[in-house]
C-alpha cells in the first residue's frame, strides 16, 4: 500500500478536524462537522472543497490540439482558447480509460484534469498514445506543483467577488481565464461536481493555504463551510455526474454511461471503432437511474432482479437530502430501462421493489450542461 500521499492542505484539514480516510491513494476529508450540513452549505450558499488530489498534465507544442483530438471523444479542436470540455478517454475496445476535462489554453496548448487515482495510469496512457504517431508535443505531469480549490454553491459568485482580481460574472460555464484572486495567480474556470455554480481555482501549491484560509475567512459569515468527499459523492450523485469505479470503468464504454453527447464520431479518436460498432449492433446495457418504492439503500455492486433475471447492477446509491428519495445509478440490461419499469434491487439478500426514473435527479444553480 505504501504511505498515502497528501495535498498542501492536509495540516488545514486537521486543524479544522477533519475525519481524515483514505482516496485512490490519498489521505483525504471525508468530512468535517457533517455531510449532510456541508451538503446543505453547498445547495443553499456555497462550500469549500480541497480537490488538489486531482491530476493535471500539460500538453504542449504544434499539434497539441490533433493529439488531444486524437487522445480523447470530444472536440479540442472546436473549442475556443478559454474553453472547457469535459470528455471521456478511450481504450481500443471503447472502454473509458478515464474521465477528464480539457482546458484549451492556446493553439498550442491544453491541460488536461484527470482523476486522482488514475494519475500515473493516465500519464503513462497519454505516452503511450503520443507514440502511436508522430505527434510533435511536450508532455508534463504538473500534479504535484499544482493545487486545486473548489468553491461551489449558488452564492460562489457574489463571496469571491470580494477578493478577486478577475470579473467571474464576465466566465461563462465552463470556460476560464487567468488572473488573480486575493492577489494569488490563479487559473479560475467556472467548473465544478456538485450541479451547483461554482468555480475551481489552480494555484501553485504553495499558494493553497493563504487561498484557501481566506475563503473561509471571507466566507464564514455567508455560511460557508469546508467539505470532505463525503459531501462531493452525495453531491455529484444526486447531479447523476460519473465516478470513476464506479459508473465508469475500462470495461463500460461511453455510450452505455449515457455520455454519447461527449463523443464526437466525426473525428477520428483512440477507440473510435469499437464504438461505432457498439453503436450500429446497439448497447446491451446502460446507466439509468432508479428509485427505491420499498425501504432499503441500494449500494454500489448490489444486485438488480426481474423475476428471476439477474438485469444489472447499481453503480451508486444513496438516501438523497435534496429530495428525500432513495436512489440508485444502475446498470441495466435492454428491455429494463424505459423509465417507469418496475425492478428489485437485492438488499440484504431480500428483492426490494424499484423503479427506472428520469436523470438527473437533482438541478441546482449551475448554468447549463457541460
Amino acid at each position: 500500500m505504501g504511505d498515502l500521499k497528501r495535498t498542501p492542505l492536509y495540516q488545514e484539514h486537521l486543524r479544522l478536524g477533519g475525519r481524515m480516510v483514505e482516496f485512490g491513494g490519498w489521505d483525504m476529508p471525508v468530512q468535517y462537522e457533517s455531510i449532510m450540513e456541508e451538503h446543505r452549505a453547498v445547495r443553499t450558499t456555497a462550500g469549500l472543497f480541497d480537490v488538489s488530489h486531482m491530476g493535471e498534465i500539460l500538453v504542449k507544442g504544434k499539434d497539441t490540439i490533433a493529439f488531444a483530438d486524437y487522445l480523447v471523444t470530444n472536440s479540442v479542436s472546436t473549442l475556443k482558447n478559454g474553453e472547457i470540455c469535459y470528455t471521456p478517454m478511450c481504450n481500443e475496445k471503447g472502454g473509458v480509460v478515464d474521465d477528464l476535462l480539457v482546458y484549451r489554453i492556446s493553439n498550442s496548448e491544453v491541460l488536461l484534469v484527470v482523476n486522482a487515482s488514475n494519475i500515473d495510469k493516465d500519464f503513462n496512457w497519454v505516452l503511450e498514445r503520443a507514440k502511436d504517431r508522430d505527434f510533435s508535443i511536450t508532455l508534463d505531469n504538473i500534479s504535484s506543483k499544482t493545487a486545486q480549490l473548489a468553491f461551489q454553491g449558488p452564492k460562489a459568485e457574489e463571496i469571491l467577488k470580494e477578493i478577486s482580481q478577475v470579473k467571474l460574472d464576465e466566465i461563462p460555464f465552463y470556460h476560464f481565464i487567468h488572473g488573480k484572486v486575493n492577489g494569488i495567480d490563479c487559473l479560475v474556470s467556472r467548473t465544478g461536481y456538485t450541479g451547483e455554480d461554482g468555480f475551481e481555482l489552480y494555484v501553485d501549491t504553495e499558494a493553497a493555504v493563504p487561498l484557501w484560509r481566506k475563503i473561509l475567512e471571507i466566507g464564514t459569515p455567508y455560511g460557508v463551510k469546508p467539505a470532505g468527499l463525503g459531501a462531493r459523492d452525495l453531491l455529484r450523485f444526486e447531479a447523476c455526474y460519473m465516478l470513476y469505479g464506479n459508473e465508469l470503468t475500462d470495461e463500460i464504454t461511453p455510450l452505455e454511461a449515457g455520455l454519447k453527447w461527449a463523443v464526437k464520431f466525426e473525428k477520428e479518436f483512440y477507440g473510435r471503432q469499437a464504438l461505432i460498432e457498439q453503436r450500429e449492433e446497439g448497447l446491451e446495457k446502460r446507466l439509468r437511474g432508479i428509485e427505491i418504492i420499498d425501504k432499503g439503500i441500494a449500494r454500489h455492486g448490489y444486485e438488480i432482479f426481474a423475476g428471476d433475471e439477474n438485469i444489472g447492477w447499481v453503480s451508486s446509491g444513496m438516501l438523497s437530502p435534496s429530495t428525500g428519495k432513495r436512489l440508485a445509478l444502475a446498470y441495466l440490461k435492454k428491455g429494463y430501462w424505459k423509465t417507469g419499469t418496475e425492478v428489485f434491487v437485492k438488499i440484504r439478500n431480500k428483492l426490494v421493489k424499484a423503479q427506472v426514473i428520469k436523470t438527473p435527479f437533482y438541478r441546482g444553480s449551475v448554468k447549463s450542461k457541460a
